[in-house]
């Protein structure tokens, strides 16, 4: 359980912070800045979920859990020895990916073929969802760059792929089930 009896530490006033490991690294290091999106990602996924009932309510609840748990495993570079440690970090598994393309696969059922590309927007649900869906896309992009130097958890990478994708499906099926997606129109302005 965690107690934070002071909010404030001031260990990281001179620009660096603490991983998970106790390393301490600048504040604007390619990891911190991955898992401080997964944080903004989740704060978005607040503001959505501000708008949704019943089932989808309760799948962003579980996504905002996945996402601490996303953002612990990112600020814990993984190392051959994660196992062995005294503390065994929190890592994003299989399941929890698996169970968004479950329900990816659950939301389609609703939904008929896009047969355009759709604008942001609709219903404030669905607008919200879609800010989520870029975040994360941003998110999944800075944690590819950051494995390309440090050690990341594959299934940490897959996770953020597959939420993007769930974002969008949701964002569908927040506008009635894709019946008030905003469809683009090419070349309709000019």
């Amino acid at each position: 359980m965690v107690v934070l009896n002071k909010i404030y530490t001031r260990t990281g006033d001179g620009g660096d912070t603490a991983l998970g490991n106790g390393t301490r690294i600048a504040k604007h290091s390619a990891r911190v800045t991955a898992y401080g999106t997964v944080d903004e990602m989740n704060a978005t996924v607040g503001l959505a979920a501000l708008h949704a009932e019943g089932t989808m309510s309760a799948q962003l609840a579980m996504i905002q859990n996945d996402l601490f748990d996303l953002g612990a495993d990112l600020c814990r570079p993984e190392m051959e020895k994660d196992a062995e440690s005294e503390y065994p970090p929190l890592r994003i598994i299989p399941t929890q990916t698996d169970r968004l393309e479950a329900e990816i696969d659950s939301m389609n059922d609703a939904l008929t073929p896009l047969r355009s590309f759709i604008l942001p927007g609709g219903s404030a649900l669905a607008a919200h969802l879609h800010l989520c869906r870029t975040v994360a896309r941003r998110a999944e992009r800075l944690a590819v760059e950051l494995a390309e130097t440090e050690g990341v958890n594959p299934a940490a990478i897959k996770y953020l792929n597959r939420l993007s994708d769930w974002f969008f499906v949701a964002a569908r099926i927040a506008n009635d089930d894709g019946k008030a997606d905003v469809l683009w129109v090419p070349g309709a302005n000019r």
